[in-house]
């Protein structure tokens, strides 16, 4: 560690993905031969008492109640937004032209146009300055795994595309209305807090875009508690009730640039499903499938006899061989160390990291086309470019 340079960061947010992403931060330098040591320096947050907590807990060196004068500290070098939707786009473009890198939570904004200033700004940027949107499923190894089995010609032509995300977590009636289920906070519900990340594993594995989609947006409570306390997706609620402004559910088919079909549904009312984000993927020579509740296994069907398991623990398979001895699996938390191994080695090598900002406001022109084709009938609605 101490022959590597050094790179401050900075992270605005402290609650769910501001833990996993601490987590990543800290145990980076641990597993992975990275040119760049990163330092957590400042922790961001509107409560000074909270965020000192959080920080002390967390591993950050310093706080801040103000992310404007996180971005303006000369000892931040990198901005980690794990802030709700609203405001990703006036955190990230004014880092950016402060010279900052930014890794952005998922989806990179609440709104097309927010986005798209998002992708002007990284433009703008010097060419040393670094930018990503954080779709953590990209590096469950399984997924990356599936991508290389598509690329090497092992399913051949693609034809057809299924995608599911499928929780639980709001079935309950009187589950608090905490910010994910506001429009002006979330800028969508399930479609965009779990749809997008389908739409970005189905397009990343294929190698291909969503064209066109048919959609049904639907809201099963109308009405929730007030949150008086709420952490992570855990909530308290008052007697007072409020209106929900977003879906719980999204369901839409559509069509990839190479001419597959696909399929995609979104929800947090499954009862019984925790995390059950899965997809599979029928070529002409096989078929993929994969399901994050079996996060180190990897379904394989060759010329149509029957699936095989592939335990994607083996030191050749992606980002596995810096881990455990074989059969030992990953878990949710080794996603975010991936994503931020790849962030840094973008930096430090002058590579553009993937996802870009221009690969999540290509997500939120899916995300707007599926709410396009719902509130008109679900008439088939082209994704614009």
């Amino acid at each position: 560690m101490s022959d590597r340079t050094a790179i401050g960061v900075g992270m605005i947010g402290y609650a769910f993905m501001g833990r996993v992403h601490s987590q990543a931060w800290r145990s980076v330098g641990a597993f992975f031969d990275l040119p760049l040591a990163p330092r957590m320096a400042v922790l961001a947050g509107r409560s000074k008492e909270r965020t000192e907590a959080a920080a002390a807990q967390l591993g950050w060196a310093g706080v801040e109640t103000d992310w404007r004068e996180l971005v303006n500290r000369d000892d931040v070098q990198i901005v980690d937004i794990c802030t709700p939707g609203d405001s990703h786009a006036e955190i990230a473009i004014a880092a950016l032209r402060a010279g900052k890198h930014v890794i952005c939570e998922k989806p990179l904004a609440n709104t097309v146009a927010e986005a798209e200033a998002m992708v002007a700004a990284a433009a703008e940027a010097p060419s040393s300055v670094k930018s990503m949107v954080a779709f953590n499923y990209r590096r469950v190894p399984a997924i990356a795994l599936a991508r290389r089995y598509v690329e090497e010609g092992r399913i051949g032509e693609i034809r057809h595309v299924r995608a599911q995300y499928l929780q639980d977590w709001i079935v309950d009636p009187e589950f608090p209305l905490v910010w994910r289920l506001q429009k002006d906070k979330a800028g969508a519900g399930s479609l965009g807090d779990i749809g997008s990340h389908i739409v970005d594993a189905a397009q990343f594995i294929t190698g291909q875009q969503v064209v066109g989609v048919s959609a049904l947006l639907e809201t099963f409570v109308k009405e929730r508690p007030l949150a008086t306390e709420s952490a992570g997706l855990g909530a308290t609620g008052s007697d007072a009730k409020g209106p929900v402004t977003v879906d719980d559910a999204a369901l839409f088919i559509g069509r990839l640039s190479g001419g597959a079909v696909a399929s995609f549904e979104a929800t947090r009312f499954a009862n019984g499903r925790k995390n059950a984000m899965r997809i599979e993927i029928n070529g002409s020579l096989g078929s993929l499938a994969f399901d994050f509740e079996a996060m180190n296994e990897l379904w394989f069907s060759k010329g149509g006899g029957g699936f095989e398991r592939i335990l994607v623990t083996e030191p050749d398979h992606p980002y596995v061989g810096a881990w455990w001895p074989p059969g030992h699996g990953l878990g949710y938390e080794h996603t975010f160390t991936h994503e931020i191994k790849d962030f840094l080695e973008a930096i430090a090598t002058g590579a553009d990291p993937s996802p870009s900002f221009a690969d999540g406001l290509r997500v939120q022109r899916v995300l707007e086309a599926v709410e396009r084709s719902a509130a008109e009938g679900s008439r088939y609605t082209n994704v614009e470019d």
